[in-house]
Order: structure tokens, then sequence, then C-alpha cells
């Protein structure tokens, strides 16, 4: 039995790690905080933890990177994509007017995860303008908090899976503002893993930092890549936390790490002073 961590039972991580491993056998460790996710493969109490590491609408998830940065040395072996569906959810019976018709302005308050917040900003601002917003640690925490608060004007946005859990209605299907929203996942371990279904690629994450006495130093590693054809689906900067105005640079590679090409790529790179650290060399399924 494969045990892996997750955000509460209900959230996205949830439905998204039970779509990845499809019939596999796991057993599921849900956790409150991404911390405690990390921290429960870190400690050996779990095989892998599930980190969403970037949505479609709010670009990388900067908390979590930062663990996968500067908490934890664990590999990425694995990494998929699945769609951020959220739903405005609460008690239908709390909201229907005497026409029988819903009435928003009974909400007073509306919960969830930050980052599913604002992917909803322009429903919430055009249906919910009155209506307070209150940032919890995880979608289903958000459904969690208005199961157990009724008649209090409580909603939340979170995933259906939540509100079948919670014994909820889904007032609203779909409020986020962008119909293309995705979150990437990756499944963070000690060992690969393989699930029954074929890749549609191998990428390979690494973090380089530049040699601060090298001028020119982004553009000799970029074109270390550019030369040999290597694909980059990602590169992002982000401050190493050592010194105002220095930084590492995240980059995706569309190659296997043992290629001929991204080793010699690497040489390159290490050759002009830069520091590379690799991240995960894995497959990827869209």
């Amino acid at each position: 039995m494969i045990r892996i961590a997750a955000l509460p039972s209900g959230s996205v991580s949830h439905e998204a790690l039970l779509h990845i491993m499809g019939d596999v056998p796991i057993e599921i460790t849900h956790h409150k905080m991404i911390a405690d996710v990390f921290l429960s493969t870190v400690q050996g109490k779990t095989d892998y933890s599930v980190i969403p590491i970037e949505n479609t609408i709010e670009g990388s998830v900067s908390l979590h990177m930062d663990w996968l940065v500067h908490e934890v040395d664990i590999p990425m072996q694995l990494e998929w994509v699945y769609p951020s569906i959220q739903n405005l959810i609460g008690r239908r019976s709390e909201i229907t007017g005497a026409d029988g018709q819903p009435e928003y302005s009974r909400i007073r308050k509306v919960l969830s995860h930050p980052v599913a917040m604002a992917q909803c900003h322009q429903f919430i601002r055009r249906e919910l303008p009155e209506a307070e917003l209150e940032h919890v640690g995880s979608t289903a925490e958000a459904v969690q908090m208005v199961s157990q608060n009724p008649d209090q004007g409580l909603a939340a946005i979170g995933t259906s899976l939540g509100a079948q859990k919670y014994g909820l209605d889904i007032l609203v299907e779909r409020v986020t503002d962008h119909d293309n929203n995705h979150t990437r996942f990756v499944l963070i371990g000690n060992r690969p893993i393989q699930v029954k279904r074929d890749a549609d690629h191998v990428k390979t994450s690494m973090l380089i930092t530049l040699s601060e006495d090298f001028a020119g130093a982004l553009h000799q590693v970029l074109a270390a890549f550019s030369w040999r054809k290597l694909n980059l689906s990602r590169i992002e900067s982000r401050p190493t936390k050592k010194k105002l105005g220095n930084y590492y640079f995240y980059i995706d590679v569309m190659a296997a790490q043992n290629s001929v090409l991204l080793n010699a790529a690497m040489e390159e790179i290490q050759a002009l002073g830069c520091q590379v650290r690799i991240l995960g060399s894995y497959p990827c399924y869209e």
C-alpha cells in the first residue's frame, strides 16, 4: 500500500490525487496545513506528498515553491495537471427566498483558500459584493466550517467532492473566472512511482544560482540550453533569502536528466561558475 500525504479530504489536491492514481491502492493521510503535508514525507510517515505548485490564473504557489527549495530536499517524482473546478457551496434552504429563487444577499460571509478565492474574484464581485471574505487553510476546511455553522449566512468556495463529503448543496457550479483554470501538481518522494498510464513527456526541474561576478551569466546559461535545442517550459526567478537582490532561477527542461544533451548543458553552466541543483526528473501527465 502506497502512503500519500495530501491537503484535507475534499480539497482539489484530494480530487487530483484520486484522478492520477486511478485504481492504484493508496492510503491517504490528510493534513490541514501544507507544511504538515511536506513534513509527513520528510519524517517517513508517508511515502509521498501531493504539492500544488502552479495555477493557470494565479501562477506559481510561492509558499509551496519555497518549501521545495528551502525547507526540504525531496525530489519530484511525478507531475500532472488537473482542472480546478470551484463551486459556491452552502445550504440551498438558507438562501431561497419566498418566491423560490436564490437570494445571494443572504450570504454574509464566503470562506475559502486564498488561491481559490482569487480564482473566483469576478463572480464574488458581481454576485456577492457585500459578503465578507475569509481565508482559511484549504477549500475543504471552508466547506467543513460551513457545514458546522448552519443558519449563519456562510458559504464556501470549494469542490464538488467537498460538498458531497459534508452534505452541502452546490449553489452555483463553476464560479471560477476562467474556464481553463488548471493546477499543476507534483508528487514528491524518495523513490520513483508508476501509474497505469503513459506519460505525455519527461521533464527535469532544476535551480540555477548565478555567479555574482560574471556579467551576462543568465544569457550564457540560456545559451547553453538554446544551442542544444533543449526546450525550457518554465523559467522563474526567486529570491535566495540570503541577500537583497540575489536570486536563483527555477527552470523546467523538457528532457530527462540522463540525456546526453542535458548533462552537457549542466556541465557548461557549472563551468561558468553557476550552481546547479536538480529538484527532480520525472514523467508528466497533461
